[in-house]
């Protein structure tokens, strides 16, 4: 097969796979495992795109955005295997800028990716808040676990540890509970009322805040249980969660509080207003952007798509047009779920 056969091909693939999602809506992710999958053969496809004079990137963007990210890990094994070399190293040698870290992003295992970005935010200088509130914030019970399991064996020490030598106060308090991924499971009926009133107390119905009662409920209780809880607030004091955290509490503790709170309600439109954010201010936050296209990719990408436009009444695909370039914009398009 002639190697500028490939893009061609791909798009053929991925047009028919969004036309498909109509009879398969239980799957929401953006990028699916490909058919008729062929590791050796994408390795040799890639090899050729990055050999000689230049880099085909539309060939390398167009085949790994085509991947799932087990995919790709098949296909870093058989090009080491054909070629004695790190698909991964070539890559960095052949391409730069953003497209380079996108396409590196896109080649790491989703939780390493996790546990990287945790180590970065809090190993640099200052801490990035925003990388730990929504990692901890979004991923469920289980990611957690796993995350602390593959961040111990990457970087030789605990993430608790780490994230508790960066921060401080009930903020630490609530990340460290977020973080040792234990929440209750199902709903407790006779509780629901309770933690209203408790989450009242706490806050509106008190002069001073009781973080405590704040940390405690929203940091150990299910998602379907506090979704009642938060219906059962608004009856009782006529306004919502949201109100009297931002009423109550300030700066990372607040932020963090609200993307519990934001998440319980909807992942998908948590994530909708990161991108929105990350591109309607002065410059575009590049990190943030990349960051939840490649981690929400095989998750619920159709789904942020459309909060997205519900939210906003802009299209994801021509906000990211507007404000990117090149193979990394085309990649991005990819992520979100655009073929064409």
């Amino acid at each position: 097969m002639p190697l500028t056969e490939q893009p061609e091909q791909e798009q053929t693939h991925r047009g028919s796979f969004v036309r498909s999602l109509g009879t398969n809506m239980a799957y929401r992710g953006s990028v699916q495992p490909f058919v008729n999958f062929d590791a050796k053969h994408d390795a040799e496809i890639l090899h050729r795109a990055m050999k000689g004079l230049g880099t085909d990137e539309d060939v390398v963007l167009m085949l790994l955005a085509a991947r799932s990210n087990d995919q790709r890990q098949q296909i870093k094994e058989a090009y080491k295997t054909a070629y004695g070399k790190d698909l991964v190293n070539a890559l960095k040698s052949e391409l730069g800028g953003l497209f380079e870290s996108l396409i590196v992003a896109l080649m790491t295992p989703p939780v390493l990716y996790d546990a990287m970005l945790l180590h970065k935010a809090i190993k640099g200088v200052g801490t990035d808040d925003d990388v730990l509130i929504e990692i901890l914030a979004s991923r469920n019970s289980q990611r957690l676990r796993d995350i602390v399991t593959v961040y111990e064996k990457e970087f030789g020490s605990k993430l608790e540890k780490d994230i508790c030598s960066d921060t401080s106060g009930y903020y630490q308090r609530l990340l460290v509970i977020l973080l040792q991924g234990r929440r209750e499971e199902g709903v407790n009926e006779p509780n629901i009322s309770k933690d209203a009133k408790d989450l009242y107390a706490a806050g509106e119905g008190k002069f001073g805040t009781d973080e405590e009662k704040f940390i405690n409920i929203l940091g150990n209780r299910s998602a379907e249980h506090l979704c009642k809880v938060f219906d059962a607030y608004k009856k009782l004091c006529g306004s919502d969660i949201e109100n009297s955290i931002e009423g109550e509490t300030t700066g990372n503790l607040e932020n963090l509080l609200l993307a519990v709170v934001k998440c319980t309600r909807s992942v998908p439109s948590f994530f909708a207003e990161s991108l929105y954010r990350s591109m309607r201010r002065a410059g575009t936050d590049d990190d943030t952007l990349m960051r939840v296209l490649v981690s929400r990719s095989e998750e619920d990408m159709l789904d942020i798509v459309a909060c997205f436009k519900e939210k906003y009444r802009a299209s994801l695909y021509n906000t990211i047009q507007e404000d990117t370039t090149g193979a990394y914009r085309k990649c991005l398009l990819y992520l979100c779920g655009s073929r064409d």
